[in-house]
């Protein structure tokens, strides 16, 4: 956003200008704020971007509500197998996005036809748990806790790294140039977060909301190993619990997913936004 001045026969006038990218459309809008700054600008900021999420959420609340009309038409057997269809895809992306050798293929034997690949058995075993647990958190009623989350870590990683499974760091760690908060802070971060998720989770859009929670999940990198493959866990739950599509993050498209979390909490809400909506963009035009 923008405060942009125009002259017009010697008179001075001044318009909020914004932009925002809706299915690969960039829509630009402008508001006359008067001919000098008003005091309650950043008001007015605040009211003029406020516009731009209601038409932002309004394509969203398209993609919900299309989504759930297909999938109330689909036999509850068929539901499953496309559930384990989404597991295998999932699994594969998220695993490989943090370095897993293991192919779709291979992670489609190891799943459905229990089949083990000659490839690192750390690799084989993180497959199995971690969809192992997609499964079981999509049958899930209960609302995200602290408690689930340590759950989820501790079943996917306690066969392939026992002393980190289930347990917050006690360590400093870096992620590229990133230096993540001081460990002696980290079990007090999570409560914030955990208490921004109870108080927000009614008041934002789901997709913007779990957004919000993934990036700050990510900045706290509350454990030794395995923060992306939670922190996309939690943002699926989140979004199937209020009735969204969920969002696989493709392992090819890492590098750009990389490069969002890099920028600050608005750059990335905007980022996964974008990456929601061209996912799901099928669900636009039912």
């Amino acid at each position: 956003m923008r405060i942009a001045k125009i002259i017009k026969n010697g008179e001075v006038y001044f318009y909020l200008k914004h932009s925002i990218r809706i299915d690969n459309k960039i829509i630009t809008k402008q508001k006359y704020i008067g001919k000098n700054l008003p005091k309650d600008i950043e008001e007015l900021k605040i009211k003029f971007l406020e516009e731009f999420q209601e038409l932002r959420n309004k394509k969203l609340e398209i993609i919900k509500n299309n989504f759930q009309k297909e999938w109330r038409k689909i036999p509850e057997s068929i539901k499953e197998k496309q559930l384990n269809e989404i597991s295998i895809a999932f699994t594969y992306n998220t695993n490989g996005i943090e370095g897993s050798k293991i192919t779709l293929e291979e992670t489609r034997e190891i799943i459905k036809d229990k089949i083990s690949p000659n490839k690192s058995i750390r690799d084989v075993r993180e497959t199995e748990n971690h969809a192992k647990i997609f499964l079981e958190m999509v049958k899930l009623k209960e609302e995200l806790s602290e408690e689930l989350v340590l759950k989820w870590h501790k079943e996917i990683f306690s066969d392939s790294n026992p002393e980190v499974a289930g347990k917050y760091r006690e360590y400093l760690v870096n992620v590229g140039n990133y230096l993540a908060p001081d460990w002696q802070d980290v079990k007090n971060l999570m409560k914030q977060l955990f208490l921004y998720i109870e108080k927000e989770k009614k008041k934002v859009n789901p997709v913007e909301f779990c957004a919000r929670v993934h990036y700050r999940f990510e900045k706290i990198h509350p454990f030794g190993d395995g923060n992306g493959r939670i922190g996309r866990l939690i943002m699926n739950y989140l979004l199937w619990k209020n009735h969204y599509p969920m969002l696989i993050i493709e392992k090819r498209k890492k590098k750009s997913y990389y490069k969002a979390l890099t920028k600050d909490e608005e750059g990335f809400v905007s980022y996964l936004i974008r990456t929601y909506q061209k996912a799901h963009k099928k669900l636009l035009k039912v």
